[in-house]
């Protein structure tokens, strides 16, 4: 358990713990972590001795620490999400009702699922470089969490950021681009439901690459809508297209990140994705929450939709007062 991740209180989960899990399945043990990459050290220590699954209780950073030490491993991983965006969890449906997703660590089902490598990083969720990785250096630099902290983020930075040219090589060749960012996924989204590959899957054996071409500011509202409305896939300023393997090559060095964690690397930049390489407890009942409407996206579906009408009224208008106009201009003449 990671005592600090998120914008969470961990002060009453032990007791949570203590009052849901079931004991007649487990033996359980709660190990709080003491900085960067414990861990990673503790998930390690407890797949030497056998323990079936190890759950990381904390946000993205935490789950990436555990999944590295469980990687090609018979110990699975568990989540309980208390981060700032819970990317791998949302994705996988988890509740982020802490009392559920033990209850589902209690109905033990675990699938073997894909993760990728990035310059020999593991992620689970995204990695990527540009703006994204940009940001996630000024989110880690800036001392506070939450999605608040990186919006204001993103806003002051957005405008002052300078798109990048990238070679790209994949199975199918190379290519260039002059790119806002470039993400790659294995799971759909960054957290929060912002939704950077809606399409992406953790069992197919593919990596999703989101190519974000550079936008003007009048683009940037369609762009956050289509992030949170699952469909930035079909965004104009967006180029997808699947791979294993995939190699970047840019003009100088700079930040890359892996599941939100930045770090500073050279031009070379390569990116894997290793099949079916993890055990994550899952959710059953994933199907039946994928079907429940989304509050986030049902928020901006609203928004956009009055906008059209509005736009829509304001047509109108001007084409009533286009036709009056030559209809007064008519008798006037006459």
């Amino acid at each position: 358990m990671n005592p600090i991740s998120g914008t969470t209180n961990k002060a009453g989960i032990p007791n949570l713990i203590d009052r849901y899990i079931d004991k007649d399945l487990y033996d359980y043990e709660i190990c709080n972590t003491k900085g960067p990459g414990h861990a990673t050290e503790i998930a390690n220590d407890a797949k030497k001795k056998g323990c079936d699954i190890v759950v990381a209780v904390g946000g993205d950073g935490t789950v990436n620490e555990v999944g590295r030490a469980l990687v090609h491993s018979n110990t699975a991983m568990g989540i309980l999400p208390c981060g700032s965006g819970n990317g791998l969890a949302r994705h996988l449906m988890l509740p982020m009702n802490l009392r559920k997703s033990l209850e589902l660590i209690n109905r033990n089902e675990i699938h073997s699922l894909d993760y990728g490598s990035i310059n020999n990083h593991d992620f689970f969720c995204t990695c990527g470089m540009g703006f994204d990785a940009f940001i996630s250096m000024k989110f880690a630099e800036s001392g506070k969490r939450g999605p608040i902290t990186y919006v204001e983020n993103v806003l002051r930075e957005w405008l002052k950021y300078k798109p990048e040219t990238y070679e790209i090589e994949d199975e199918t060749g190379k290519y260039k681009y002059k790119a806002f960012m470039i993400s790659v996924a294995n799971a759909s989204q960054y957290g929060n439901n912002a939704y950077i590959a809606p399409q992406a899957s953790m069992s197919d054996g593919l990596l999703d690459v989101i190519i974000m071409e550079p936008f003007s500011v009048l683009e940037a509202g369609q762009m956050s809508f289509d992030l949170f409305n699952k469909t930035m896939n079909k965004n104009s300023r967006i180029k997808t297209f699947r791979c294993q393997h995939l190699h970047v090559h840019r003009n100088s060095p700079g930040v890359i990140h892996y599941d939100g964690d930045p770090m500073m690397t050279e031009q070379d930049i390569d990116i894997k994705l290793h099949p079916k390489g993890i055990k994550i407890v899952v959710n059953p009942d994933a199907d039946k929450a994928l079907r429940k409407p989304n509050a986030i996206q049902n928020t901006f579906t609203e928004f956009f939709n009055n906008i059209n009408s509005v736009k829509d009224d304001i047509n109108r208008q001007s084409r009533r007062v286009e036709i009056l106009s030559k209809v007064i201009q008519r008798k006037l003449n006459f």
